[in-house]
């Protein structure tokens, strides 16, 4: 029985000892994801994956290497854009004109108010309206 005790007693003295040290390894206590968390981070992936298309186009390209912006600098600086940034550059990119200048857009405006002016007899500006 003494012989049965001198192996128990060391190792229940070990198992105690065991059972009351701090783990180093613990779960972190989970959070709660709210509903608008995860959509901004959807958003904004989508709105990550929206810029880096609109950059794999090769009319792009062309003209960045014109600029003389070398494409895996780009592609560097787009990774390393917060989410912040990200929106704000694809908010700048849907308020950008699709293909037109404003100057054209101004001078088509100012043709037109003179010409209806000058239809309704306020102006004297074309002569093919007379």
């Amino acid at each position: 029985m003494k012989k049965l005790f001198k192996i128990l007693n060391p190792l229940l003295i070990l198992s105690l000892m065991m059972g009351t040290m701090p783990m180093a390894v613990q779960a972190q206590p989970s959070q709660l994801v709210s509903t608008q968390s995860a959509l901004d981070a959807v958003q904004i992936n989508a709105e990550r994956e929206r810029i880096n298309d609109l950059l794999a186009r090769t009319d792009v390209q062309e003209q960045l290497v014109n600029y003389g912006v070398e494409m895996s600098e780009v592609e560097a600086r787009v990774a390393a854009m917060s989410d912040q940034e990200v929106l704000q550059m694809a908010d700048q990119l849907d308020n950008m004109p699709a293909g037109a200048n404003a100057v054209i857009g101004a001078l088509l405006t100012v043709f037109i108010v003179l010409l209806i002016t000058d239809l309704l007899g306020l102006t004297n500006v074309y002569p093919f309206t007379r």
